[in-house]
């Protein structure tokens, strides 16, 4: 496990146990994903707001903790602030808001909607003949939603090179309608298709640096909970759950023992 990766995951799980908030097994799913993302879109820390920066949007905003825990990883912010996630009146909620927090693009929370803004500013930016381009992570229960399908028909028809879909294949959508072959069901909608690991951060950027003339979707294969033994193996029962102090030492525990 990277490093940088390990310590992430140890600040979700230490601000979860504070906070007595987060939805840890879909965090730790995205981990490498969001950090392999920052490490090549252009953007500043100290200069949220540049002019020249390219666009991430968590569609799947209920990872928010994850989100905040890279963000401060490079800067935007100390990781004390997160502490305070999901309290009343704290910036930090369990989904993100844009007007509170440096580098966060979009509120989102309600599924299906972060794709189809990711559209919208993929094709501002198209229509202004700029370089910027946008990048999005959507869930594979997340795209149970019609909106999401919609969103890629849109995407498509327009030629969005300048738009990458990351698809977070973690089987969050076991319990409910099966996405089969979801690589094929993109394929068929007109995108450029790659499959790789999620956790392998080489392949998430060289997904990220890939040209291609169309809507770029990145089917990546990931483990809920991904990083401890317990949460990968007991999903559903830390759905919503946060460590007592115990469950925390062990936890932490598993990362230095466990490998992705």
């Amino acid at each position: 496990m990277n490093q940088d990766c390990k310590l992430i995951r140890q600040d979700i799980l230490t601000v979860s146990h504070k906070s007595g908030q987060g939805h840890i097994p879909t965090c730790f799913s995205v981990v490498e994903l969001l950090y392999g993302i920052y490490n090549i879109i252009r953007h500043k820390p100290d200069d949220p707001q540049w002019q020249d920066r390219d666009i991430f949007i968590l569609s799947k905003g209920h990872a928010s903790l994850a989100h905040y825990c890279v963000l401060a990883k490079y800067g935007y912010f100390p990781i004390d602030r997160v502490t305070s996630f999901g309290a009343f009146m704290s910036d930090f909620g369990c989904h993100a808001d844009r007007l509170k927090i440096p580098g966060i693009e979009a509120s989102t929370g309600s599924l299906g909607h972060g794709i189809g803004l990711a559209v919208g500013m993929a094709l501002a930016f198209q229509t202004k003949k700029s370089d910027r381009r946008v990048f999005t992570i959507i869930g594979d229960g997340e795209s149970n939603e019609g909106s999401v399908w919609e969103a890629v028909m849109v995407g498509v028809n327009l030629q969005l090179r300048n738009l990458t879909i990351f698809y977070d294949d973690n089987q969050s959508h076991a319990r409910g309608l099966q996405i089969n072959n979801a690589a094929g069901k993109f394929r068929a909608f007109g995108c450029e298709v790659s499959e790789i690991d999620g956790h392998d951060l080489l392949a998430i950027e060289d997904a990220c640096r890939k040209q291609t003339d169309k809507v770029h979707v990145v089917i990546a294969k990931t483990i809920k909970g991904g990083g401890c033994s317990t949460t990968a193996n007991n999903q559903y029962e830390w759905h919503r759950k946060s460590p007592t102090a115990e469950e925390l030492q062990q936890l932490m525990r598993e990362l230095d023992e466990e490998t992705i």
